[in-house]
């Protein structure tokens, strides 16, 4: 069997050194060179992709390619100052020919490599790109090496990517395996490798496969068992004579998805049953499940407490106080508000899993790294402001925020969808651990998950509606209630400036002139609308028509914000990558990581009260901790992709990696200047 191998590899070498001509037929695999962006910001980092589209019954082939076979090798020829990574791979198939094993690429496939271009280029400096691909198209009866020539122009601009460019190249990262949080280990006894792979138990694993990217260490063709035990997955399959000092390679973990892994030598122990692994087990789902839900519900009703769903929670209760309504209508009110607070908490986990399904990057509060949500929702929370502060009154205002100021169910109903929607910037304490383990549920709990945050931010309301003695500890009506509505007005309002800095730190000072043009279109309307309701004239609300679609149309040419970490790092940080978290690892050096966005209450609160503070900051200059920070306020996909590789969704989210390289910690949500001075 190695004589046949050595003699097929010897043969498609000898052939990749023939003269083009020899090789003049079409290629089986067609390739292209793709560019995340054709204008690329000076000093940036960008994705170049290699399309590659195999024909009917050809494949090409893994960085290993197994029994047989080659991987693909570039050579470049570009400017001066470009840095191109290494070839990046998806999750390959294994495919067994004539009892040979290849690593293979059945369907369409991208190669992926990142490209750094140099500080100080002006804009408008080209930058042409040249690359010879050479690699292996085979089918089961015959392999021919294959070449190209491919060629691209970039322009140094401002690194704007396209939607649709976007949204294929987060179908292209999706497809690469995922670093594995914990460290793996492999045993070599008796002939036979086992190795020992974390993976919490309420992940799924549909078929799992070792791809080893270390040669001479396993035997490919021989068949593989996995078992699941807890928070880990067991493989085992025949060993080879070596035995490295490490092991690399890939786990498959679905049909396209996987986690890259670096083993290294220690006893694992055989799993107590074996057999084929296609999900969790069943007990450590359902904990996994009720402990997502738990923290889903408790992290929904810290919301209530937020600046922004606070004030709208307290007007809805105390206009339970004024009406005086029986029990059974408050019961409905309730009844009606919940629906409308776990309606929207459904529809955006259902976005999020049909997004992540397809191949995105989403998380809790994805839709708010686009600049435009960010400015349309500081037109919602001004508008209701300045309602609380007396310059006109809500059902003025169509849409959400006027069915929320109707009496009865439909204005409930309205109520809770703005809170639910207003209440999306932020993940507090427990909310952040259940989100991202909702995510690697199956979908009907993952779905009851987002449910059961929608039922913790409901839950105050409900219980108002339900038991009379909470409704009659309420104050009674009276004019203190109008003061209290012009005091709550001033959270909404300060909330409103906060969204305003988001936007310009989204969409940099342009967008946020254009955005605050907007308000201002938008505070003049209701204005009049408020001058016109003083004087009881009818048909007051007409001036906010146009008011508001100007501000409509203001907002739609708000720039969108090109996905990419915010430049702005204070003092010394670093920001976020995983090649230089690597690098920093390999020093022996602590690094403190933290992701954030500009749009995350809860992590600014953290930032300001304790990571900024001076004591923290002296702590880790004595102790020469590295501290790296990932800005996820533009949807960053390589943060995404981290994010989700240890079982997040969303910010803020905090790691400390000791300097003896050992596993990572992950600090709580509420951090304090002690628990991160004390780091150690």
């Amino acid at each position: 069997m190695s004589r046949l191998i050595l003699a097929l590899r010897l043969l498609v070498a000898f052939l990749s050194l023939a003269p083009a001509a020899v090789i003049a037929a079409p290629n089986h695999i067609a390739a292209a060179l793709v560019a995340e962006t054709p204008t690329p910001a000076s000093g940036s980092r960008i994705m170049l992709a290699f399309s590659m589209k195999p024909d009917r019954d050809w494949h090409g082939y893994w960085i290993n390619p197994g029994d047989a076979g080659l991987p693909t090798r570039v050579k470049w020829d570009a400017p001066k100052g470009l840095v191109f990574g290494a070839l990046e791979y998806p999750v390959p198939q294994p495919l067994l020919i004539a009892g040979l094993m290849n690593y293979v690429y059945e369907t369409d496939y991208a190669q992926l490599v990142t490209l750094d271009i140099p500080k100080g280029l002006a804009a408008g400096t080209r930058l042409p790109i040249s690359v010879t691909l050479d690699w292996l198209a085979c089918n089961p009866q015959t392999c021919v090496p294959e070449t190209g020539t491919l060629k691209t122009e970039l322009t140094v601009g401002d690194g704007a990517v396209a939607p649709a460019m976007a949204a294929e190249f987060d179908r292209w990262r999706a497809a690469l395996p995922r670093p594995l949080g914990s460290p793996a280990h492999f045993q070599v006894a008796n002939g036979r490798f086992r190795l020992e792979v974390p993976l919490p138990a309420a992940a799924t694993a549909d078929k799992p496969y070792f791809f080893a990217a270390t040669d001479g260490v396993i035997d490919y063709a021989a068949p593989q068992t996995v078992a699941r035990e807890g928070d880990r997955l067991v493989i085992e399959t025949a060993a080879k004579a070596t035995t490295p000092p490490k092991v690399e390679g890939v786990v498959r973990l679905g049909p396209a998805t996987g986690g890259v892994l670096t083993a290294t030598p220690g006893v694992v122990a055989a799993a107590a049953s074996g057999g084929t692994a296609s999900a969790g087990t069943a007990a450590g789902v359902g904990t996994s499940f009720l402990a997502a839900l738990a923290g889903a519900i408790l992290g929904g009703l810290l919301l209530n407490i937020m600046p922004c769903v606070f004030p709208i929670l307290s007007l809805k209760a105390l206009s339970l106080a004024r009406s005086g309504t029986s029990a059974a209508h408050a019961r409905s009110e309730a009844l009606a508000y919940t629906a409308g607070v776990v309606l929207v908490c459904l529809s955006l986990g259902a976005v999020i899993l049909l997004l992540r399904a397809a191949g995105g990057v989403a998380g809790w509060a994805f839709q708010l790294q686009d600049a435009r949500v960010i400015a349309g929702l500081m037109l919602l929370v001004l508008a209701i402001g300045l309602n609380l502060a007396g310059l006109f009154e809500l059902p003025v205002i169509s849409a959400g925020s006027g069915l929320a100021n109707k009496e009865g169910p439909a204005g409930a109903f309205w109520t809770g969808a703005l809170a639910a929607f207003v209440a999306t910037p932020c993940a507090g304490p427990f909310l952040g651990v259940a989100l991202g383990a909702a995510l690697l549920l199956p979908v009907p709990a993952a779905m009851a998950v987002f449910g059961g945050l929608g039922l913790g931010l409901a839950l105050p309301f409900l219980l108002l509606g339900f038991i009379p003695a909470l409704r009659s500890r309420l104050p009674r009506p009276g004019a203190w209630m109008d003061t209290m509505r012009r005091i709550l007005a001033l959270p909404m309002l300060v909330t409103a400036l906060g969204l305003a800095w988001v936007l310009g730190r989204q969409a940099q000072v342009n967008g946020m002139a254009i955005g605050l043009a907007a308000a201002l279109v938008l505070a003049l309307g209701l204005w009049w609308v408020g001058r016109r309701q003083n004087g009881f004239k009818t048909g007051a609300w007409w001036p906010v028509v146009p008011a508001l679609a100007a501000a409509v149309a203001l907002i739609a040419v708000v720039p969108r914000a090109a996905p990419a970490q915010a430049a702005t790092i204070a003092g010394s940080d670093e920001p976020f990558s995983e090649t230089r978290l690597a690098a920093l690892r390999a020093e022996k050096r602590p690094v403190f990581l933290y992701f954030t966005a500009d749009w995350c209450l809860t992590c600014k609160v953290n930032e300001k009260a304790a990571i900024e503070r001076s004591e923290v900051t002296q702590a880790f200059a004595a102790k020469k901790m590295a501290v790296m920070v990932g800005d996820w306020t533009r949807g960053d996909p390589a943060i995404s992709r981290f994010l989700a590789a240890h079982g997040r969704s969303g910010v803020p989210f905090y790691l400390f990696y000791p300097a003896d390289g050992s596993a990572p910690r992950e600090l709580p949500q509420v951090l304090t200047p002690g628990m991160l001075a004390a780091l150690s």
